[in-house]
């Protein structure tokens, strides 16, 4: 920390007013954490060993006054809760879920109604009253039963207040508001009680009225003393906000006619580096918060000087992530929400994963692979479930629902981790949070003590399982716990109100705060983040039930006087600091999004001289171009895989077209074999479609492989093709749900795609074709000899279907999607593998090449029968020379076309195979 700070200048007063009497006098913070910070500055002002004072913070403060415990916001709203339920007919009573939905937005009016000591009947019937006047042109009898109920809501507020106030009393536990109240009622008491020396107040800025009234108290009658920390920059400005609340302490206190106020510092226009930076997103404010640090650290500015102040809390694991590997300690001392935390999110899926399987089966339980999966893959799970086998298993045979016992038979032998994780979950809530909790304690088990990202993952687990223990103990007392629906809305109101809190070392290493921890303290070197509006300041977010307007009238709080205290903790930052850095989100559209900061356009306009102020946009690094096409050069060992290939399996008619469709995934699959991951297929896809109509076709047509078919055949065939479609699903897809949504469509689709190609068979042979089906899915292979290439090469693929037609050989190709007979002509041989159109010519005479040996001078043609154009039939290859009309056109496939075509394939094998030529990526 800097010398010269408000911290040692309290600590230099202190010691100097009160030597002997150190141990007499309570000191009273704005908050807990600056009590370690004026220790140690308490200690540089003494030279011998003594008894410290006390140091206490203005909650503890007044908590002490009224001898009333602060009730935890959990516990408050089972509380009050109750309380409601004992105010309200059995017919009348709503779930706690719907009741958590207002009564927290309640309870935070009575906080502000006590906090402000104003009279709780007085406000409370000023809104009943302002509602009746909304429906005053309502004659009674006109009046609907839901407007007398939405009346009669705001006519029990008084009667809410008082009860919930008395309950409490009772219990002596109570909000913040209602310990303030109890702490002004009971401060002549604790005035005259008191035995210490002095009380001192310091570093405060926004007072509530409760406080205001103890503090002027105790200054009243000479018990205490108040230090204030404010630049004359900001107090002798009557329209600078962050001076609003003390400008007005200072001229409405009587006390300051007759005594001095103090401190007025004079340090905000002394010389300070500021850099104001804008960047998109918060990922890029990250990065750039982290380039800082470092570049602070190398130029040898110490980290226990810097304070990094996070102006939203989501910010702080992009940023913890961000930080370089030279930050040794760090002190994380921030709320941190539970809506983010990872072991909430693990809860949250754990919920969804058991309720729903309870409820999608009265009989069994039923559960969704992806709920499954979610746990399993989840970060805290997936190291410790030994599930890798299960996940595999999942994909491979794309099981989308399941039992239970499924389920633990595919793992096999189950861990206690991964029964406590899936064990059936029933309505009995208690040994259900019991089941949360042990989960909870394992994970923390499984994890080490010394890394400071287990220390971060201890904490996230810490918050949620006091908040699953909080749960148990209140199911004893509030039978409204009585089921899984009402404990997971009421866990999802709860947690909520849960905050993560870091433990850290709290005077050395890099300071990463909130912005209500920087209050009081005084850093070096700061950085800011979400110099945005409505993240600093937060804007005009307001859950309440009180009016604006009402709110002015009675003095309350509203959204001016928050952005006045965002105000005032932003210039007590950059205060005392010589290198000071604001980052912005640049963006203005997206969830994160939002116009820079007032504060920067405010210290940009009134600059002062030694303020060395710049400004500028860090935006992503954009090559001239945003992708370069792969290359991959052709080494030794690929041309040896290449040869492996062409002399073993060979080049199929699929590897040859999906070369010219893209070198760099003929690349991946065939040279490296790579294959896409196993992934659970929901819906079927289309290829998984076309394999079980060709699976189906095949099994069909297969007894009556070799002789003519007659009409009778194709009759029998259509009466078998509902059990086989249904049986090559099985087959093919395996344990995936096919009786219901997109599935059942796509296996009525297949079955009506089989049923169309056989009626169109059957109608043709009516006509008078004389077809006999010499091969089906069978696989062919020819050798490519010839002296332009380096060696021969093996042609190998599976022809769909090969039949005898009128005296013709034909060969067939299935295609599932939708291709015209256009697709099918070629005008010009001269380069025909360079254009993709042709992919499907390729293939049909890559097939007659391959075949031809056993045509024994038959007369060829190939063709495609496509199920989306099922009207148009079997659509042949057709070469047509010349793109006159008058053009002839030939249908067969003859020796002079496949030695043309030859040509081609040869000069596309060359290309595979020369080694000057890299396999390059095509972008279209």
């Amino acid at each position: 920390m800097t010398q010269n700070t408000f911290l040692d200048k309290l600590s230099e007063k202190i010691v100097s007013s009160y030597p002997d009497k150190l141990q007499d006098i309570v000191i009273v913070l704005p908050n807990k954490r600056a009590k370690v910070f004026l220790l140690e500055a308490l200690k540089r002002q003494l030279t011998t060993t003594v008894f410290a004072p006390e140091i206490i913070s203005i909650e503890d403060f007044v908590q002490n006054v009224s001898g009333i415990r602060a009730i935890d916001p959990i516990e408050l709203l089972f509380e009050f809760y109750s309380v409601y339920l004992g105010l309200t007919e059995k017919e009348k009573q709503q779930p706690f879920e719907n009741f958590a939905n207002w009564g927290k937005t309640l309870l935070q009016d009575f906080n502000e109604i006590d906090r402000y000591l104003l009279n709780p009947k007085h406000v409370l019937s000023y809104l009943k009253d302002i509602e009746d006047i909304k429906h005053w042109s309502l004659d009674m009898e006109k009046r609907t039963t839901m407007i007398e109920n939405y009346l009669e809501f705001w006519n029990l507020l008084p009667v809410y207040y008082d009860a919930l106030y008395e309950h409490l009393l009772k219990k002596e536990a109570g909000y913040q508001g209602l310990v303030y109240r109890e702490a002004v009622g009971n401060i002549n008491h604790f005035s005259n009680a008191f035995k210490k020396h002095k009380l001192v107040f310091a570093g405060f800025n926004a007072l509530n009225a409760a406080e205001e009234r103890i503090i002027r108290h105790l200054l009243s009658s000479g018990q205490a003393e108040i230090y204030w920390d404010i630049d004359e920059t900001f107090l002798n400005d009557p329209y600078h906000d962050a001076g609003l609340f003390i400008r007005r302490f200072k001229q409405s206190w009587r006390e300051y006619h007759t005594q001095p106020f103090e401190w007025i510092a004079n340090d905000f226009s002394k010389e300070k580096n500021i850099k104001i930076i804008g960047t998109p997103k918060t990922v890029g404010q990250a990065k750039i918060a982290g380039q800082l640090v470092e570049k602070l650290q190398t130029e040898g500015h110490g980290l226990d000087k810097t304070a990094l102040v996070l102006g939203e809390e989501n910010m702080l694991i992009p940023m913890l992530y961000s930080l370089p590997n030279s930050v040794g300690s760090l002190n994380i001392t921030m709320g941190y929400s539970s809506k983010n935390n990872p072991a909430q999110l693990l809860i949250q899926k754990l919920f969804k994963m058991h309720t729903n399987a309870i409820n999608r089966s009265e009989t069994s339980y039923t559960l969704y692979y992806r709920e499954v999966l979610d746990v399993l893959t989840h970060p805290l799970i997936e190291p410790h479930s030994g599930a890798s086998y299960l996940v595999d298993v999942i994909n491979k045979n794309n099981i989308t629902f399941f039992s239970l016992n499924k389920l633990f038979e595919i793992q096999g032998e189950a861990s206690p981790f991964f029964t406590l994780l899936f064990e059936r979950w029933d309505n009995d809530v208690k040994s259900v949070l019991g089941r949360l909790s042990d989960i909870l304690l394992m994970l923390k088990e499984f994890m080490g003590s010394d890394d400071e990202e287990e220390k971060i993952a201890k904490a996230f687990l810490y918050s949620v399982f006091k908040v699953i223990n909080k749960l148990i103990n209140y199911t004893d007392s509030h039978p409204e716990l009585n089921n899984l629906a009402v404990l997971y809305t009421i866990y999802k109101q709860v947690v909520e109100l849960a905050e993560v809190s870091f433990e850290g070392e709290p005077l050395t290493g890099l300071q990463v705060m909130g912005v209500l921890e920087s209050r009081v303290l005084d850093f070096e070197n700061v950085i800011i983040t979400s110099m945005n509006e409505g993240k600093f300041p937060s804007g005009k977010t307001q859950n309440s039930f009180i009016p604006y307007d009402v709110k002015r009238e009675l003095g309350l709080p509203t959204y001016k006087e928050k952005d006045a205290i965002y105000s005032y903790h932003f210039y007590h930052l950059l205060m005392r600091a010589k290198n000071i850095y604001l980052l912005y989100n640049t963006e203005s559209e997206g969830l994160d999004a939002g116009e820079r900061s007032r504060f920067l356009t405010q210290l940009e306009i009134e600059k002062k001289p030694l303020h060395n102020l710049e400004s500028t946009i860090y935006n992503a690094y954009l090559p001239d171009k945003a992708y370069e096409p792969m290359l991959i050069q052709k080494s030794d060992k690929v041309m040896e895989r290449l040869k492996e290939i062409a002399t073993g399996r060979g080049f199929s008619p699929s590897a040859l077209t999906g070369y010219i469709r893209n070198p760099i995934q003929f690349y991946y699959q065939r040279v490296l074999r790579i294959r896409e991951v196993d992934e659970v297929e929901e819906s079927i896809a289309l290829n998984t479609l076309g394999t079980i109509i060709h699976g189906a076709l095949e099994e069909l047509y297969k007894p009556f492989l070799g002789k003519f078919l007659t009409v009778q055949d194709i009759d029998g065939m259509k009466a078998l093709v509902d059990d086989e479609v249904m049986r090559q699903f099985v087959l093919v897809y395996k344990e995936g749900e096919i009786k219901k949504g997109r599935n059942l469509l796509a296996f009525e689709v297949a079955k009506r795609n089989v049923h169309n190609l056989l009626k169109q068979e059957r109608r043709l042979i009516e006509e008078g074709d004389a077809v006999k089906v010499l091969a089906l899915e069978e696989t062919f292979e020819r050798w490519l000899e010839d002296s332009r290439l380096p060696y021969a090469v093996k042609i190998s693929g599976n022809i769909d279907r090969i039949e005898q037609r009128n005296g013709k050989i034909r060969i067939v190709d299935y295609k599932t999607g939708k291709v015209e007979k256009n697709n099918l002509v070629l005008k010009t041989w001269e380069g025909l593998p360079a254009d993709i159109k042709n992919e499907k010519i390729i293939q049909l005479l890559t097939y007659a090449f391959m075949y031809e040996p056993n045509v024994n001078g038959m007369e060829t043609e190939a063709g495609i029968i496509s199920f989306k154009n099922m009207k148009t039939g079997f659509m042949n290859f057709s070469f047509k020379e010349g793109a006159e009309r008058s053009a002839p056109i030939v249908n067969s496939i003859d020796m002079d076309m496949l030695a043309q075509f030859k040509t081609e394939l040869i000069g596309l094998i060359n290309e595979i195979l020369n080694p000057d030529i890299p396999f390059e990526e095509k972008l279209d």
